[in-house]
């Protein structure tokens, strides 16, 4: 049997009132009267004592829904009080413009993509052009040194066969048409060897310019790292826009209730805009202070009942979630939440609550009527009923509620009758009315939970 503090005006039920006009016997004679009493049982059972806390109920989650771009707003989907599901579409932005800035976005994409290809292609053929272009000017160069050669060896001949027409010309050996054409042909030989001389210069330049053209092929490599720069700029562009257009939308980010509905279609939306507030009703927290004098009575897990005075006649039972270490700012109370299924919706963010819990239990112990407990000089004492007199018995007292008290020693058991409502000058050894009548049955107001 467990006794606690909310069947405190039941406890009395206990108690059969006895008059002298109900007694089983006559009064003695020869003294005065027994006094009326009131008594009941002593009885064994488990006596459990609470503590309450003043709690407020509010969602697990709560959040006010904004835009992360800027813009007028294209569509609402819901309103105030619709229920909705995790990942739907509450509203959007007019994402018009965002879109033609995608659309550009994305042909640059494809521009940059078929210029990156061009331009691997090509720079290997041009890499190929650069070098047989040296390997050409290189053999035109060496062409050119051995015509040098072949001509200065002509014109030496030509200048020897020269001198020597001179000489037989003088001596009369040969004829002066002789000489002059001796003479005639030394000078072709020194123009052509003059001609040859240019040609390796100009071939000499020929190489020195393919040779430079193929530091081209650096150039087109870092033409080619910029093409590939470019687009994974471009890219980078069009993921932008479409997280831009993706986050125009605005999304549940968990099953919940729309509890405020902020801007209309139409409304202009800047940055950061409320649109919406949507709670999570299907579960709630009822959250309480604890002050520190009490802490050693709540304990994660532990069981716990909560009423609300916003629906009267209605105990609902959970257990605590969590306890904070840390006490809540300026006072000296600690924050204790309880994680509340709510599935048909009758708790609500803001409703006041107090919740109980239970501070220590005993079970196996002798139970009385607090009212049958009396304070003196010598400590706390009970009155129970021996042989029609009244007898003051020293207790011991354990667990207390308004309604009854555990109480030890004296001798005292189960089924003794303890005088519950003392009257004025009722003293050890009084005469009292028969106590036999006492009610043996429990009452429902201290029945077993």
């Amino acid at each position: 049997m467990i006794i606690r503090l909310p069947y405190m005006p039941a406890a009395l039920a206990l108690a059969a009132t006895i008059t002298s006009g109900c007694a089983h016997g006559s009064p003695p004679t020869g003294g005065p009267p027994p006094i009326s009493v009131t008594t009941a049982e002593i009885r064994r059972g488990t006596i459990a004592t609470d503590v309450s806390f003043d709690g407020q109920i509010t969602p697990v989650y709560q959040t006010t829904l904004s835009t992360a771009e800027a813009g007028t707003v294209n569509a609402v989907n819901v309103t105030e009080g619709d229920f909705v599901r995790r990942g739907q579409i509450l509203a959007s932005l007019d994402t018009a413009q965002l879109q033609a800035t995608l659309e550009a976005n994305e042909a640059a994409v494809r521009a940059g993509e078929a210029e990156l290809v061009h331009s691997r292609v090509a720079a290997p053929i041009q890499a190929q052009q650069y070098a047989s272009a040296v390997a050409t000017a290189r053999q035109n160069l060496q062409t050119a040194i051995n015509s040098v050669r072949s001509a200065r060896a002509a014109l030496a001949h030509d200048e020897l066969t020269e001198q020597a027409d001179e000489q037989l010309l003088a001596q009369q050996y040969v004829s002066r048409e002789t000489y002059e054409q001796a003479r005639a042909t030394a000078v072709a030989s020194r123009e052509t060897l003059r001609s040859d001389l240019q040609a390796v210069t100009a071939q000499q330049a020929a190489l020195r310019t393919a040779l430079s053209n193929t530091n081209q092929r650096l150039e087109d490599r870092a033409t080619i790292s910029q093409s590939a720069a470019n687009l994974d700029e471009a890219r980078a562009n069009v993921k932008l826009l479409q997280a831009q257009i993706a986050q125009s939308s605005i999304v549940a980010p968990f099953d919940g209730q729309v509890t405020q509905r902020l801007l209309d279609p139409g409304a202009y939306a800047g940055a950061s805009s409320g649109v919406f507030t949507i709670a999570q009703v299907s579960r709630v927290y009822v959250v309480a202070n604890v002050p520190d004098t009490d802490l050693s009575a709540v304990a994660r897990g532990k069981a716990v009942t909560f009423t609300t005075p916003s629906l009267p006649g209605r105990t609902f039972h959970g257990r605590i979630f969590d306890i904070n270490t840390t006490p809540t700012s300026g006072t000296l109370s600690y924050r204790m939440r309880l994680l509340e299924d709510n599935p048909d919706l009758a708790l609500r963010g803001g409703m006041f609550a107090s919740v109980r819990v239970e501070r220590a239990r005993h079970a196996g112990v002798l139970l009385v009527p607090t009212s049958a407990i009396t304070s003196g000089p010598g400590g706390p004492s009970i009155f129970i009923v021996a042989g029609g007199k009244a007898k003051s018995v020293p207790v011991r007292i354990g667990l207390q509620t308004g309604a009854v008290a555990e109480v030890a020693g004296g001798g005292l058991g189960p089924g003794t009758a303890v005088v519950t409502a003392q009257p004025g000058g009722l003293q050890d050894g009084a005469a009292i009315a028969d106590a036999g009548a006492a009610p043996a049955a429990t009452p429902a107001g201290l029945a077993a939970r």
